[in-house]
This record gives structure tokens, sequence and C-alpha cells, in this order.
């Protein structure tokens, strides 16, 4: 399967429905994109109508689930509700907090992305980028957070059996308390020892609007879209928050949501 190049208008494609059209290489041989940004499938994205950065997705060569000598590999352009799909048929445990998660599993794996404490590096067994495999022992990770700065085409999960369907509903509920709406997820990650949605609130910024921009008055960490919200409006909010947090509580406020100017 070769490489190509596809159209896409990140207004429609992102999460938080913001962006322009733009070129984007499509990914089906392993090789090295240096030159490229990969932006999976757009779920935490922010991007300037000015960017002039050179996007990739992986394509349809990433999109797999195998078995294997009691480890699961799963391509890097499968989506999160395949990899759920697949490990309640054929119970496997430990992934059920990928449910109502977005993306695909290179962008989770890279953002190390999970619901509170459960998270995907735990239960990681590798990863295979254009160098080869990398065992997780080798990669520096830590909350929502990795050291990978290469394409990574694989994931490689270690197996155990007993899918608990009690723990999906959970997750399932838990999300349920997130905004329904447009929006690239969780804005800030958490200050160690605190959260991102309790500081903004605190600051009064919660229910805080700028043209269709807001931070969600159902969870205040949620920057949220409710039509036409533009680049400008969201960039506004986010230095807004970080000025009236670091003034209240000296904190540095770190995006999660990522950037491209």
């Amino acid at each position: 399967m070769q490489n190509y190049f596809k159209e896409i208008d990140f207004k429609r494609y992102s999460s938080i429905h913001i962006g322009c059209r733009k070129e984007v290489l499509v990914i089906n041989e392993i090789g090295d994109y240096s030159d490229f940004q990969i932006i999976g499938r757009g779920n935490n994205l922010l991007i300037s109508p000015k960017c002039e950065k050179k996007f990739a997705i992986l394509g349809e060569a990433f999109d797999y689930i195998k078995e294997e000598n009691n480890l699961l590999y799963v391509g890097c352009a499968t989506s999160s509700g395949k990899l759920l799909t697949y490990t309640r048929k054929n119970n496997i445990a430990s992934l059920e907090f990928l449910a109502k998660l977005p993306g695909n599993i290179g962008g989770l794996v890279k953002m190390n992305a999970g619901l509170k404490e459960w998270e995907i590096f735990n239960y990681l067994h590798s990863i295979k980028t254009k160098d080869g495999y990398i065992k997780k022992e080798d990669i520096d990770f830590s909350y929502r957070h990795t050291n990978i700065d290469s394409i990574i085409y694989e994931a490689v999960f270690n197996i155990q059996k007993g899918f608990s369907k009690e723990m999906q509903n959970e997750f399932v509920k838990m999300r349920d308390n997130q905004p329904q709406i447009a929006s690239a997820g969780s804005c800030f990650k958490n200050p160690k020892g605190d959260f991102a949605g309790r500081l903004i609130e605190a600051v009064g910024l919660k229910g805080k609007k700028i043209g269709d921009m807001e931070f969600s008055n159902t969870h205040a960490n949620f920057l949220v879209n409710h039509g036409n919200g533009t680049f400008d409006e969201a960039i506004t909010l986010i230095n807004l928050a970080k000025q009236k947090v670091k003034e209240q509580f000296d904190i540095e406020l770190e995006t999660e949501i990522i950037i491209f100017e």
C-alpha cells in the first residue's frame, strides 16, 4: 500500500471544529517523515488558519489488531472504539477505560492518555517506530506525557483475560459528566495535587465565553465551541486562564491541547 495525499477540512475533521483546509500526507509505509507532524484523528488539536506545518496521518496499512504469543499487536491507525470492541469480544482485560475515549491508538500512546489513574502505559508492552520495537521500560513517560518524538506505527499490549462490563459502564458514566459538544477534550493538564477545572472555576472563568468559545459550564477544563468559534477566541481564553491562575495561585497551567500556530 502506498502513501498518498488527501485534503482535510480541519473545521470538520478536528474535534474542536476549528481550522482550515490542508493537503495531508496519508502514510502507509514505515519511513522517515521528520518533516511532517502526525495528527491522528485531530481530537486534541487546535490549528491556526495560518499554520504552515506539514501534516500527516497513518493510513489503512496501520489499522489492524492481531494476537501472538500472549501479546496484542495494534496498528496505530486503529481507533480506540475498534480496540475496545475487540477486547470485549475476546475477553481481554484492562483496556475498558478506552470507552468513550476518542482517538487513534498512536495518539493515545503518544500522550499516555487515560482517565484519572487509568492510563495506557499501565498496560503497554512496547511500541514500534521506524527504528524497530522499543520496550516500555526504555521510554520516558509520566502523566499525559511521553518523550516519544518519532511516529509510532504499532503498539503492543500485554494480554490478561477477563473483560469487565462493569468497569466499562463505570468509565462511560465518568465521561458522560463531560461536555458533549465540540471540544478538544481537557484543555489543561492537571497540576500536581490539584485539578485544572477547579482552578479555572476558582478564578471565575467557568462559563466564560468569548465569541462562540467557552470554558464549559458542565466542566470548566473543557474549552467548547458553540458553532463558529475561532482560533483567536480559543487562544484568548487559554491565555486568560493561564494568567488568572498564575496571579491567584502562582501555578503555571500547562495545555493538554496541542496548539499549532
